[in-house]
């Protein structure tokens, strides 16, 4: 009777792991002109105020209520932002939102990219927001138990920022 040689143990090597994106929903804010504060030398700050606007997509449906803002702080040509707003859901859910990132036109590296047929950013152009939700609505803690990036466009009268969940 011979005894089975044991199959010899081999280390394989790890398989790389890339985070996902997952789109979520977008979020079209209407802004008001903005408001200049002022700061020092070389700096800037604004205020810009969000008068309402639309949420759509496959995760969260609703309207973006008016009397929020984005406080902007511009460094040279890079722009500092930081907004905080509330949307309410299509079932009357409250949700806040703190959206702060950055914008500057100046980066080479930066490729326009596209979601399907939609342009989300153009080339050259850095544009992303780092958001966190909050609300204790049962059907909507996925927001804050997730993390999210936001790609951003817009001119003087809208921005549109697109939230993809990393997964």
């Amino acid at each position: 009777m011979t005894t089975p040689t044991p199959e010899p143990q081999t280390t394989a090597e790890p398989a790389f792991f890339a985070p996902a994106l997952d789109f979520a929903f977008e979020i079209r804010a209407s802004l008001a002109p903005s408001v200049h504060i002022g700061h020092g030398a070389g700096e800037a700050t604004e205020y810009i105020p969000i008068t309402g606007g639309t949420v759509e997509g496959p995760r969260l449906r609703g309207t973006v209520l008016a009397g929020g803002g984005d406080w902007c702080d511009r460094r040279g040509e890079v722009y500092q932002l930081d907004a905080r707003y509330l949307l309410q859901a299509d079932d009357g859910a409250v949700i806040d939102i703190t959206n702060r990132g950055y914008y500057h036109e100046d980066d080479p590296a930066a490729p326009a990219q596209y979601d399907g047929d939609l342009q989300v950013s153009e080339a050259g152009v850095y544009y992303r927001t780092a958001p966190v939700f909050r609300t204790d609505v049962p059907a909507h803690l996925w927001l804050a138990r997730t993390v999210f990036v936001g790609l951003a466009r817009g001119d003087d009268s809208e921005v549109a920022i697109r939230f993809y969940a990393v997964s």
